[in-house]
């Protein structure tokens, strides 16, 4: 193998471990010593310098710290630090807050609220614990709020409420670097399980007697529509039965007007009534004394 070989192989090596290893430390020691950050989005650096606050980085990408402070930057990895706060929305759900309304019935009242920090050197050095503190101001205003209001403006106006409790927090909340966002009343709900049953028992038999009332609505809407048709019915059936006669003495006296055809016809119609009858016909041959005959049997 030639020397050029074995330079070429030196090389690539020594690049190798430079990319892999120094590379990387180099970072490491930038950052470390406040030539440069990378900040992520949504986020803020607070840097304090000597126990006091000097400014913040909140530009996402690449920062300079030494062209941002000065020579000071130097010294904030020895004599400094550097607070990092999240600057996203956060969500929050509190459950069962509990509040009496006007008729006494205890309630649970479940508030969905958001909060982002506007603030961050409030946010990290005005409270100690904002965003607990914060959680309770948002149940202490509920409670302050919705208490011994009527049962159905709890249930019915919850936006009226919801901008009741999110105007009387968020002064506050300022104070602690948040600010409040979206508040909403989610749940109201009965805590009272006796009150529950109570209720359901009343639901219950309320949908049971509309159950009933609609039933017997039907009923009698049937009744009316039957009655009415058999009503039309017997009307119809009367002027028929009225009609008959009138029509039948005419058809018979078109036939009396022709003697053979009114014979016939009237003979045949005594046949007739006769085979109805329920008595019996007892044919005798011609010359026979139908006395003497049934007396005899």
């Amino acid at each position: 193998m030639n020397p050029s070989s074995y330079s070429f192989i030196i090389s690539v090596a020594a690049g190798s471990f430079f990319a892999i290893a120094i590379i990387p430390m180099l970072f490491a020691i930038g950052s470390a010593l406040q030539f440069w950050r990378v900040i992520p989005e949504r986020t803020v650096q607070v840097y304090t310098l000597f126990g006091k606050v000097i400014g913040r980085l909140d530009q996402p990408g690449i920062n300079l710290p030494i062209a941002r402070f000065g020579p000071r930057a130097l010294l904030i990895p020895m004599f400094g630090k550097v607070y990092p706060v999240r600057t996203q929305i956060y969500q929050h759900y509190l459950r069962d807050q509990l509040v009496n309304s006007e008729e006494g019935a205890p309630m649970g009242v479940g508030i969905w609220y958001e909060k982002m920090v506007t603030s961050p050197e409030d946010y990290l050095f005005r409270n100690s614990d904002p965003s607990g503190s914060l959680a309770a101001n948002v149940a202490t205003a509920v409670i302050k709020q919705l208490s011994n209001l009527k049962l159905e403006v709890l249930l019915e106006d919850r936006n009226a409420l919801s901008r009741k409790v999110r105007e009387e927090v968020s002064p506050t909340s300022r104070n602690w670097g948040y600010s409040l966002g979206s508040t909403y009343i989610r749940k109201v709900a009965f805590r009272d399980q006796g009150m529950i049953k109570e209720i359901e028992k009343k639901v219950v038999n309320r949908l049971r007697q509309v159950t009933a009332g609609m039933r017997q609505a039907g009923d009698n809407t049937v009744a009316i529509i039957k009655s009415d048709a058999d009503k039309r019915a017997a009307e119809k059936m009367g002027k028929a039965q009225a009609v008959r006669p009138r029509i039948v003495g005419e058809a018979l006296a078109k036939i009396r007007g022709n003697l053979e055809v009114a014979d016939a016809l009237f003979r045949l119609l005594d046949i007739q009534a006769t085979l109805k009858s329920p008595g019996k016909i007892v044919l005798l041959p011609k010359g026979t004394d139908g006395v003497k005959l049934l007396l005899s049997s």
